[in-house]
């Protein structure tokens, strides 16, 4: 009687430290790939180095941020489409992609194509000053 309780006890014990083990794991995983994907939004590094390949993109006038997103990937001007999405969230070009047609470079990062394709409107004017005087 006795044994059966320790072996059971002992079971027990087992199944449950193996349960914590891969509790832990899958945390620590988890939370390894969110701080790489956190790290990519601010460090992604342009797709080739040099002088790069010049890629001409349509922006539609209704494309979401994560259609062009997905289309600069499908391109192969940046990585991923998803993290385009955040890095643009994130950047001062927050809700300013302008609908036109675009010549990008691979040597450009993320950042610098949101620079292109959503100018800001302080330096779109400035521009547009100097143009007509």
């Amino acid at each position: 009687m006795r044994l059966k309780y320790i072996i059971g006890a002992t079971a027990q014990f087992i199944i449950k430290l193996v349960l914590f083990a891969f509790i832990i794991m899958y945390i620590i995983r988890a939370a390894t790939a969110a701080y790489d994907y956190g790290y990519r939004v601010f460090t992604e590094p342009a797709m080739t180095f040099g002088d790069g390949r010049i890629i001409s993109v349509s922006v539609a006038q209704d494309a979401s941020v994560l259609d062009v997103g997905k289309m600069l990937q499908e391109k192969g001007l940046i990585r991923d489409g998803r993290l385009f999405m955040i890095q643009e969230l994130l950047s001062e070009q927050h809700g300013k992609i302008q609908p036109g047609i675009y010549d990008l470079n691979t040597n450009m990062t993320a950042q610098q194509i949101l620079e292109v394709i959503a100018p800001n409107s302080e330096e779109t004017d400035q521009e547009e000053e100097e143009s007509q005087e």
